[in-house]
């Protein structure tokens, strides 16, 4: 049994078989000990590495979802849940990881309401990476030693909630929203009708718990975290 209770008598290459893993990092050394860290603890068919999100995007267009990946929280092309909630729409089906040298109590809790399947922090040994990926095989949420459930305010939480929810097309239309592009702009940027972005943006307002469009950009606003995320890795 592990410390979290939960079965350890299949191997985690079972588990993991025939699956490919990808790691989002843009430290090149760290990204290379993360993927021996994969190789050595799972039977990964491929480890696939990406120096940014965007990166991962396009290595994630047109193939198989990955059985696993593993998120750094400061990227070049982004920063904060915003891309982990990027991502995480892009893969649904994908657990995500975030490796993070970022700790604090409500980074972790405001990764997991975002959709991550664990947190390992990035000083772990190769031993908490093998207990992470079993846990999660096994259907479970990784949280580090020492966590404090319930530790990010409510408001916070329920901000990351919202902004989860949102599809693909809702999301790309708030981000034109915050570059203050009206609906007839944003139809053109999309190739889709004007009426259609109408009904898009009464949907994100009604998801958001908001009343205008200046309100909801407020709280996408909250998607980079900048009060969340005090430091950058």
């Amino acid at each position: 049994m592990t410390p979290h209770g939960l079965p350890t008598s299949d191997p985690i290459k079972q588990q993991l078989q025939q699956g490919w893993a990808l790691i989002i990092d843009d430290h090149p050394l760290f990204c290379d000990a993360l993927e021996l860290t994969l190789k050595s603890v799972a039977d990964f068919s491929e480890v696939a590495t990406a120096d940014c999100l965007e990166a991962a995007l396009q290595r994630l267009d047109g193939q198989t979802p990955p059985s696993l990946i593993l998120l750094d929280l400061n990227l070049p092309d982004v920063s904060g849940l915003d891309g982990l909630m990027r991502l995480k729409r892009r893969a649904e089906k994908s657990p995500v990881v975030i490796v993070s040298s970022m700790t604090d109590n409500s980074i972790i809790n405001g990764a997991i309401v975002a959709g991550a399947s664990g947190f390992v922090p990035k000083h772990s040994r190769r031993s908490i990476f093998k207990e992470a990926i079993e846990h999660i095989a096994n259907g479970g949420i990784y949280k580090p030693s020492g966590f404090v459930e319930g530790s990010a305010s409510e408001e916070t939480g329920e901000t990351v909630s919202r902004l989860s929810s949102l599809t693909n097309q809702q999301a790309r239309i708030l981000e034109l929203i915050c570059e203050g592009k009206l609906n007839k702009q944003i139809a053109y940027d999309l190739s889709i009708a004007e009426t259609t972005v109408k009904a898009h943006v009464t949907a994100i307002m009604r998801k958001l718990g908001v009343q205008s469009r200046t309100q909801a950009v407020l709280v996408a606003q909250d998607a980079k975290f900048a009060r969340v995320l005090p430091s950058s890795d």
